[in-house]
């Protein structure tokens, strides 16, 4: 929570998004030597510059650097204030400059970071320019993912002023304030820290907690310049129960000089415990509390990943609706509003940083996950949502590369380091084997399966989950993603995986829920994903430049039939919920109608007669249900809650817009005969050359991908040395990386060496 008074002798805070001058820079422009010859256009942050290629499919967004301008003006306060810019999120480099002088760097696309201008406003204003640029850079992550990197300024730009004697606004972005609590005898002992900037020895700092009608609850008092350390004791504490009751006490940290404050900044305070039972699940002040939740990307259709606070809201609301407990934040440091939400709304967090999918070898890389790691956990140690930090997800997917194992391991001592008070966790590839030493680091663990749509029968989840049980018993492990594509278009009374019908993806999820709900072991489970989200280089189904995993549409407009599922086995909301609506146009006289609900009995009604009341748990299947010519009302009830109906059309024929077209490149690397077929593996690989002209393993995958023989050359390289089947589409999100930078894809570690010489030999013969 920021602190938004304007007081003489108090901080100032506003947001400055208004009337910023924007251009791409590219070619002989991307200077700023000569950067007044671009043509700018105005913009109001939060802004990105993907919103819309970032989701049309091809795997063509722009990437690159832009420029941000803005003439900041000295606010009206005291001539001795400091003044600040802060930024609560640019991906994924930003240089900030003042009058064209460099001021600061940022090398991470997630967080926040601040901008002293005090010195560059002493004449009462100066020209911001802020250089922002997410191409791939080897040092900071992510270097690849399943997910469009929105470029830009996307979050909010504040402009706070303080006195000399301030709580410390350069330190990792946070707020200058840290708290945590322990239950001791019904009460909470609270543990208080503040770093403040230029203290004198008689300022004293001020900690006042207010429960939530406004009474003070505690307060303590200690000297500004020494530690920064104190203590506060709340009797008969009202604890934060997650959803149940997620009570928020208020913190008001002040620093005092004599009879007058100086700054004061003010945090939410929620007091809880929990821990993991590896039988058992998560426990929340002792209470058994499996956590069922889903996980959220940031972005939303035409508006990429520049949301508004309404936004991050209004997502949080829908997920509490669904009745999940828990959030996994994916793949990145979020905006604050929405951990306020999650505060607020009593959902228990899962964050974490983008060390995802490979590891690159430079080592200034494992420095900018230390950094991000850093910044995730100082600027966000105050919300008790946060009960887990995610130190990486599916990071084998690049190969168990040398020395990853002691990255993790590093990651996790160093969250440690910084907060003793929460777990740590991290989300496994499928493929790794159960026995890896990877599943030792961290305090508790999860696997991203799916079993059902990547390959396999959705059955193959409950055996998977038994067996690592029963091989790992000490060990508390979840599922950190799972789901498939539903495309609401699509329909079938034979559903099957792969057809991207909205009734498939019901199936699997009605599958999933209920092996879920019988093994309590599961410390947490995240459905991948809440919504559907943009990732450029995505053709699936029929739609491009998206993953359709979610509950819920791109736009937020449509709830998916899978939504429901959930939330007849999460929610305590009475409902009824007729599922197969979108497919209206009905070829027979007779249907089978499924029934959501939460509740133990519901009554179907045909053009208002009632037609069959069924007891069950969660699904209702009414079959034989008549249609008349025409358009027939289908109406579900229950006691106790709103009924829902919908209309069905009997029609002769079969609606063909219901049947997904076949993909152009379906059969890809599914047994047409390709350049290896002729290769004896036994023989030595040749040895690698990089004759100019032609391709070779140091070009990225992208321009290779660009290249019609090259490109197949590497689609069918990974389709037969890769432990997934994978289109030309799928491998565009990899397309700022070098393919020699990919070392481990293909085969385990010993192999992959032999395989990118092979691959390289036939790239030589490509000419560009």
């Amino acid at each position: 929570m920021q602190c938004g008074r304007k007081d003489k002798n108090m901080r100032l805070f506003e947001q400055v998004n208004e009337n910023w001058k924007f251009a791409k820079l590219d070619g002989a422009l991307d200077s700023l030597e000569n950067r007044a010859e671009i043509s700018h256009v105005t913009v109001n942050l939060p802004h990105t510059w993907n919103n819309w290629d970032g989701q049309d499919g091809g795997g063509d967004y722009f990437r690159g650097k832009c420029e941000y301008t803005k003439r900041i003006c000295r606010p009206d306060v005291p001539a001795d204030y400091e003044i600040w810019l802060e930024f609560e999120g640019a991906n994924s480099v930003a240089e900030v400059y003042a009058d064209g002088e460099k001021l600061a760097e940022h090398r991470g696309g997630y967080s926040t970071f601040r901008v002293n201008l005090t010195e560059a406003l002493k004449d009462g204003s100066t020209m911001v320019s802020v250089i922002v640029d997410n191409k791939n850079h080897s040092d900071v992550y992510p270097q690849m993912a399943d997910f469009t990197f929105y470029g830009g300024i996307y979050r909010n730009v504040n402009l706070i002023a303080v006195p000399k004697t301030h709580f410390c606004l350069d330190y990792y972005g946070a707020q200058g304030v840290a708290f945590s609590t322990k239950i001791v005898d019904g009460g909470a002992q609270v543990a208080l820290s503040a770093w403040v900037a230029g203290a004198e020895s008689a300022d004293l700092l001020q900690f006042v907690i207010e429960d939530e009608d406004g009474n003070i609850a505690a307060e303590s008092f200690v000297p500004a310049c020494g530690d920064g350390r104190a203590q506060a004791w709340i009797p008969d504490a009202h604890l934060w129960q997650g959803v149940e009751d997620p009570y928020l006490y208020t913190v008001t940290a002040r620093i005092i000089r004599h009879n007058e404050c100086l700054d004061e900044v003010e945090s939410f305070l929620g007091v809880r415990e929990f821990y993991v039972d590896p039988e058992k699940g998560f426990f929340l002040n002792g209470v058994q509390t499996p956590l069922r939740g889903v996980s959220r990307h940031q972005d939303m259709l035409g508006k990429g990943n520049a949301l508004t606070a309404d936004d991050h809201w209004d997502d949080a609301e829908m997920i509490a609706e669904l009745g999940a407990n828990t959030v996994r934040l994916a793949h990145y440091q979020h905006n604050q509003e929405f951990y306020d939400a999650c505060d607020a709304l009593g959902l228990v967090v899962w964050a974490e940083i983008p060390f995802i999918s490979i590891m690159n070898k430079d080592p200034k890389g494992h420095e900018n996950c230390r950094e991000q790691m850093k910044e995730l956990i100082y600027q966000n140690f105050n919300h008790p949502s946060i009960c887990f930090w995610g130190i990486s997800n599916e990071i084998t997917i690049g190969g168990d590369l040398p020395g990853l194992q002691e990255n993790l391991e590093d990651l996790n001592r160093l969250v440690k380091e910084i907060d003793s008070t929460r777990l740590t966790t991290m989300a496994q590839v499928s493929m790794l084997p159960m026995e890896s030493g990877h599943n030792q680091v961290t305090d508790v663990l999860s696997y991203n399966h799916y079993f059902g749509w990547y390959g396999g029968s959705y059955t193959q989840n409950e055996e998977w989950f038994d067996k690592f049980h029963a091989m790992h018993p000490e060990r508390p492990f979840g599922i950190s993603e799972y789901g498939c594509e539903g495309i609401i278009s699509w329909h079938s009374d034979a559903p099957k995986c792969r057809d991207y019908s909205e009734e498939y993806q019901a199936e699997y999820h009605e599958h999933l829920a209920k092996i879920i709900s019988e093994r309590p072991y599961l410390w947490a489970t995240h459905i991948w994903n809440m919504f559907d989200f943009g990732c450029d280089s995505r053709d699936e189904g029929g739609v491009k430049g998206r993953n359709n995993k979610g509950l819920v549409t791109l736009d937020r407009k449509i709830k998916k039939d899978s939504y429901f599922i959930y939330k007849a086995y999460w929610s305590k909301e009475a409902f009824v919920y007729i599922t197969g609506r979108r497919y209206s146009d009905r070829p027979y006289s007779e249907m089978d109608v499924k029934v959501y609900s939460n509740q133990p009995e519901v009554t179907l009604y045909v053009d208002g007669k009632a037609f069959e009341t069924l007891k069950g748990d969660k699904v209702f299947l009414f079959h034989n249900v008549p249609l008349a010519d025409g358009f027939t009302r289908v109406t579900a009830g229950a006691p106790g809650c709103a009924s829902d109906s919908v209309v069905f059309r009997k029609v002769d024929e079969p609606n063909p817009g219901y049947v997904m077209p076949p993909e152009e490149d379906a059969e890809e690397g599914d047994g047409a005969k390709n350049w290896f077929d002729d290769i004896n593996t036994e023989d030595a690989a040749p040895e690698l050359t990089f004759n100019e002209g032609y391709f070779s393993i140091q070009d990225t995958v992208g321009d290779i991908l660009d290249h019609e023989q090259a490109g197949q050359i590497l689609v069918d390289a990974m389709n037969r040395f890769s432990s997934m089947k994978v289109k030309r589409s799928m491998l565009g999100m990899m397309a700022g990386l070098r393919l020699e930078d990919m070392t481990g894809m293909m085969g385990g570690q010993d192999q992959s060496g032999e395989m990118l010489k092979r691959i390289n030999a036939e790239l030589q013969k490509v000419a560009k």
